[in-house]
């Protein structure tokens, strides 16, 4: 009988043969777009500590309340104004890093 044995992978090992190695276009992306999925998330727990509804600080910021919803679920498709508008609405603090490699950016 054959002995089948399931291989245990940590999240950076699993990252690494799925995605590639840091510094890969791939895994750039990945990293990249799991930071702004994370930003949409941390603006909709502020917005819940503050006890507001997305229609209340869409009129806070002068947006609808279907911008914040996609805020807070799809932060790619919004502006760095927007987005610094509703920390700012939220009284929250934020840090953006950017970094220049070889002519490409890179926010941290």
């Amino acid at each position: 009988m054959e002995n089948n044995k399931l291989r245990i992978y940590s999240l950076d090992e699993a990252k690494d043969k799925y995605l590639g190695q840091v510094g890969t276009d791939k895994r750039d992306k990945y990293e990249y777009e799991l930071r702004l999925d994370l930003l949409g998330e941390m603006i909709k727990q502020a917005r819940k500590e503050r006890n507001l509804t997305q229609s209340e600080l869409g009129e806070i910021i002068g947006v609808q309340k279907s911008q914040i919803s996609r805020i807070e679920n799809n932060t790619k498709n919004v502006t760095i104004e927007t987005i610094l508008r509703v920390f700012k609405a939220l009284k929250a603090k934020v840090n953006f890093n950017v970094e220049l490699l070889d002519g490409d950016i890179k926010i941290a």
